[in-house]
């Protein structure tokens, strides 16, 4: 009986570990890999969130800090924990949240997003990324992907042959297992901040016409299968397909005397 070389061996032990330890499910019940711990991504958060703070200006407008603020915090009492927000002023239309509490946007956001709801939408979405752990499984994702291939390596070699194969084995990572991975990440956070921001009283529908501004103000895109982020046709008609869930969510909460007035 052939027996596996030592590398193939050290492959399958890290990967059934890997199946082991690090299972876990998602909101919406998406299996998902987690090698790091809540504390380990806090703290990674928290050293991204201030050097984005050292590297781009925080806004001088009081008016726009204010409003971001309104709408963040409506979001996050939705949630729980601790919060803190920062504008950014910057003409890239973004937000982010991080792990550690963390959420930025950047002034350039609000000329696309049109009034609270679709704010909201933005805000409630990088909430959800947050929330459903996705950091930890993108960082996961790329450390197993990386013993993969460096097991390949061991296994192919170095000369042409397996210089080309190799080629071949990253981009089947990068097309098959990261960008798919990463379009997942981004249709669930749009669903569940879809929720949140329903909850937060307010209005769902508003996150369609919000990806209509997107796809009209963000010029050329790459093809699905090539981006880390679903298609604007994608994401409307999972959106749209989601607002009959959501819709009596949204009256619920205008009925218990949720209503955001930010400004």
């Amino acid at each position: 009986m052939n027996r596996p070389p030592s590398h193939q061996k050290l492959l399958l032990s890290l990967l059934t570990a890997t199946a082991v330890v690090a299972c876990a499910t998602s909101p919406l019940g998406r299996s998902q890999l987690k090698l790091y711990s809540d504390s380990d991504l806090d703290e990674m958060g928290v050293t991204a969130f201030a050097q984005t703070a050292k590297e781009t200006p925080v806004t001088a407008n009081g008016q726009a800090t204010t409003y971001v603020n309104c709408v963040a915090n409506a979001i996050t009492r939705e949630v729980g924990g601790v919060w803190e927000v920062k504008v950014f002023e910057s003409k890239d239309v973004n937000a982010f949240a991080l792990p550690g509490g963390k959420i930025g946007v950047y002034t350039g956001l609000l000329q696309v997003a049109k009034g609270q709801d679709q704010l909201a939408a933005v805000i409630g979405h990088e909430v959800a990324h947050v929330i459903a752990g996705h950091s930890n499984e993108r960082v996961s994702q790329q450390q197993v992907t990386g013993i993969g291939l460096n097991v390949a390596q061991l296994i192919v070699g170095g000369g042409a042959g397996g210089g080309a194969l190799m080629s071949a084995l990253g981009a089947g990572a990068q097309y098959g297992v990261l960008l798919p991975f990463s379009r997942a990440h981004e249709s669930e956070a749009d669903l569940l901040g879809l929720d949140y921001m329903a909850k937060a009283g307010f209005d769902p529908r508003q996150a369609v016409q919000l990806w209509q501004n997107m796809a009209q103000a963000g010029g050329q895109k790459p093809p699905e299968f090539a981006s880390s982020h679903p298609s604007d046709d994608t994401r409307i008609r999972q959106i749209a397909a989601r607002l009959p869930q959501d819709l009596p969510v949204y009256q619920s909460a205008q009925a218990a005397g949720k209503k955001p007035k930010c400004s």
